[in-house]
């Protein structure tokens, strides 16, 4: 599909205004080619143009990202003094309205910047100029090709939490980890195509929680980003050993989380089926101070050295110290022998998630992955010998400074999923449907070491990862069922094709496999914000979604506060309090474009969301959830019992009525059918019985969707309750029946040519005789009518020879008797003359008697 066709059915309709206008600018620049030689002109219109069009992508996304920070504050204020679990509820919902427009927006950035791309790419190849890099500063300085949404996405993601949680905010360590030896894990590992990043992670937000550390300080971009360096030989044998799966075979990396100058640096080292784990595969590490790690590269700062520091600082348990000194041993030993260098580095944001203290199971997402040369092998001082990594590389994605031999960009996020599976942990039934749908793309065994390298240094590598052929191939896959996020007509949020409501009671009717309340809850929020002050020790970004410092304030888009819609003595919100306010930005009266002329700083007009009619119960301010011994959940209970119970009875007489119609349709069909029972030849028989047949099964099939619609009324309320399939099929069948009396009637015509048998001949006359009989009947029908017409009026005759003259009218003698005649003829009772001898007429009927 070419990317303008991709663009159109791809565009968010409220926005479809503020999009690159890719067409026109296309159609100009191909016009502009074929009618003149490209000039100095032209391609200064060209330039402004993009100019233009990203100045206007640019700020459209800056003011939807500043209405979706002050969208996230206001959920934030009024979840901090909530009580009311009515309250929990509609913020749950606001919250998922903003992840929708977050997963919008995120498109809408990926398909203007791909617009932007493409563009280039076509000027460059018909004006044989290199706009490319010429426009790179610009990009630099409106930067959509940067993901630009991690922030909020675990903003979102700890109030969702909270509201699922009803208020009761986690105590689990999420530094806890553990001991990685400890049980066993069922890895695999997919890609995503930029275009569904955001969508999964919305997915999986829904069940599991962005994993976070140490919520002491803000979160900043930068705390997502991973950065490692691996080692390697000239001869890379620890490629080929990890690529073969060699006994033992090992990779050594050293990893720092965040910016270019964290203070702390793990050594990492992933041994398959090590010796002294009896063929176990195992990971492990421990961690140095930056200044001491070319000290430890080169021996001078050795493991017994490590050690002794270690205990005394006295904050660590002789085991862990024991352990630390047997991985530095190990590390030193192979440098040593396998002559080791820097080799490659590897970049990426990662967003792990995983429910704080829960080890069962455990989700990673790594988008912007980026591997970087850090080798001198080829003649090029890349890096200073005595350095351990390059200095000149800091965590700036996309690192365009990089020059292009040096840098590879991947093009797909990587998913990687662990299940602890030594307790027979089965995944959830989210997490199945997740993996088996077109959003992801599964990569046995892949490898970000393997594949980097695989890349750079090809020509000395004797085996290559099966998965390079993969790369080749456009990994989107067509939707073949409604799993995943969609808006309806009416741009409402569908989840899994359902509406939010109804996708949350669907949950609850399921029993989840991972309890989302497995960690100590504790109703103290402020508590909450003071947890968790360790180092992170997994794979894992520190993430802080409940500071204070968020820049919430300072945007005109900030909503006005409202105390007295609070009441402190019930302890509810009014309905117009709950949502915060929302900007719907259709941009429908306005054309922003670069080909349109006015007013193009028209400001932005805040609307609020639709208001939602929650109820408020009385008592609602004396729930705490701890009545009782859990007087709380009864109620829940209750109310819920009460909310099932209440079912419009229209609603099942509706029902009824729809069983009614298929009836009387039943009906009628069956009565066509019996008429061709009845009346027809062998032919309209058989087309008779085809019609009972489906009068039966129309009669068995509304019976059926009756009572079936009855129970969904009854149990699943959210569901929809049309029939699909049911009248699509009875058409067909009726249409085929129509189609089979045809078919016969013209195989095999009646051959009288009577219609349905009708006027056989049974005294063996023929249809002529037929004919004239009829045609004599009405002849001696309209004589009779005449006859009687003159008789019963009187005429006035001039004499005539013919008739004897009339003396007198009083004269009994003289009146004519209309039933006499001189004429020996007999005549009927109507006067008509009868032949003489003659008993019947001239079709040989007898004649009546007169």
């Amino acid at each position: 599909m070419k990317f303008g066709e991709e663009l159109k059915d791809n565009v968010f309709a409220p926005w479809r205004l503020e999009y690159l206008a890719y067409d026109t600018i296309k159609y100009d620049l191909k016009a502009r080619q074929m009618d003149h030689p490209w000039n100095t002109e032209d391609e200064a219109y060209f330039l402004r143009a993009l100019e233009f069009e990203l100045t206007k992508v640019d700020d459209f996304v800056s003011r939807k990202l500043r209405e979706i920070d002050s969208r996230i504050s206001y959920c934030e204020r009024i979840l901090n003094n909530a009580q009311a679990p009515s309250i929990f509820d509609a913020m749950d919902d606001t919250v998922t309205e903003i992840l929708f427009d977050v997963n919008d927006l995120t498109k809408f950035t990926r398909y203007n910047y791909l617009g932007f791309q493409k563009l280039l790419k076509k000027h460059d190849k018909y004006t044989g100029g290199n706009m490319r890099q010429q426009f790179v500063p610009k990009f630099q300085a409106k930067p959509l090709d940067k993901q630009r949404f991690d922030v909020v996405i675990v903003r979102i993601s700890t109030l969702h939490d909270l509201c699922q949680l009803k208020g009761e905010a986690r105590t689990g360590n999420a530094a806890a980890g553990g001991d990685q030896n400890a049980f066993e894990r069922a890895t695999a590992k997919y890609w995503i195509h930029p275009d569904n990043i955001t969508e999964v992670k919305a997915i999986i937000l829904f069940h599991l929680p962005v994993l976070v550390f140490n919520t002491n300080k803000p979160y900043e971009a930068s705390d997502s980003a991973i950065s490692s360096v691996y080692f390697d030989n000239e001869d890379y044998d620890l490629y080929t050993g990890r690529l073969q799966r060699d006994e033992g075979a090992e990779a050594i990396r050293f990893r720092w989380y965040g910016p270019v100058d964290s203070p702390n640096i793990f050594i990492e080292r992933k041994t398959h089926h090590a010796a002294w784990l009896d063929g176990a595969s195992v990971k492990d590490r421990f961690r140095l101070k930056e200044p001491q790690v070319n000290n430890f590269v080169s021996g001078s700062y050795t493991a017994d050295q490590i050690a002794e520091d270690m205990r005394k600082k006295g904050d660590m348990e002789e085991n862990a110290i024991s352990e630390a000194h047997f991985i530095a041993q190990g590390i030193q030993t192979s440098f040593r022998e396998k002559h080791l260098d820097p080799t490659l580095r590897v970049f990426y944001n990662r967003t792990a998630f995983q429910i704080p203290g829960d080890q069962r199971l455990r989700l990673s997402l790594d988008t912007d992955l980026t591997f970087i040369r850090e080798d001198n092998r080829d003649g090029s001082q890349r890096r200073d010998p005595n350095n351990w990594r390059r200095d000149d590389l800091g965590i700036d994605h996309p690192f365009s400074y990089v020059t292009q031999q040096d840098i590879l960009r991947f093009p797909y996020a990587v998913l990687e999923t662990k299940l602890q599976t030594h307790l027979g942990q089965e995944p959830p039934e989210w997490l199945t449907k997740l993996l088996e749908s077109s959003l992801v793309h599964e990569v046995p065994r892949f490898s970000k070491y393997l594949h980097g390298a695989s890349h750079f240094y090809r020509d000395s590598m004797p085996l290559l990862p099966w998965w390079l052929s993969e790369m080749d191939l456009d990994i989107r896959k067509p939707r073949s069922n409604q799993f995943g996020l969609a808006r309806s007509k009416s741009l409402k949020p569908l989840i899994d094709g359902k509406y939010r409501m109804g996708y949350l009671e669907s949950q609850l009717e399921r029993k989840s496999t991972l309890d989302r309340r497995n960690s100590k809850p504790t109703k103290d929020i402020a508590a909450y914000r003071q947890n968790n002050n360790s180092t992170p020790i997994d794979e894992s970004i520190t993430i802080d979604i409940f500071s204070d410092n968020h820049p919430r304030d300072s945007h005109p888009f900030h909503p006005h506060e409202d105390d007295h819609l609070y009441s402190r003595e019930s302890g509810n919100y009014s309905s117009a309090m709950l949502l915060p306010p929302y900007n719907n930005d259709t941009s429908g009266f306005r054309n922003r474009g670069f080909w349109s002329k006015g007013d193009q700083g028209s400001r932005e007009n805040l609307v609020p969301m639709e208001d939602l009619s929650l109820p408020h119960d009385n008592n609602e301010k004396q729930w705490d959830g701890k009545e009782g011994g859990g007087g709380g959940k009864k109620k829940n209970k209750k109310n819920k019992k009460e909310k099932a119970e209440l079912i419009e009875p229209k609603i099942f007489f509706a029902n009824e009525r729809t069983f009614i119609h298929w009836l009387h349709f039943a009906a009628l069909l069956l009565t066509t059918a019996l008429t061709l029972l009845n009346f027809g030849d062998k032919t309209s028989r058989i087309v008779g019985g085809v019609f009972i047949g489906l009068a039966l099964g129309i009669s068995l099939y509304a019976q059926f969707r009756f009572q079936y619609r009855a129970w969904q009324i009854r149990h699943q309320g959210h569901l929809r309750f049309d029939d699909i399939y049911g009248p699509a099929v009875l058409c067909f069948l009726i249409v085929g029946a129509l189609v089979l009396n045809f078919v016969l009637r013209f195989s095999a015509p009646p051959p009288n040519g009577s219609y349905l048998g009708v006027g056989n001949s049974t005294a063996g006359t023929t249809a002529l005789q037929g004919t004239a009989m009829a045609t004599n009947t009405v002849s001696n029908i309209a004589t009779t009518v005449s006859n009687t017409m003159e008789n019963l009026i009187p005429t006035t005759t001039m004499p005539d020879a013919s008739f004897p003259a009339t003396t007198s009218v009083d004269d009994p003698a003289s009146t004519t008797d209309p039933t006499s005649t001189d004429d020996s003829t007999s005549t009927d009772e109507f006067g008509n003359p009868i032949a003489d001898g003659s008993s019947t007429d001239a079709n040989g009927d007898p004649l009546p008697t007169p």
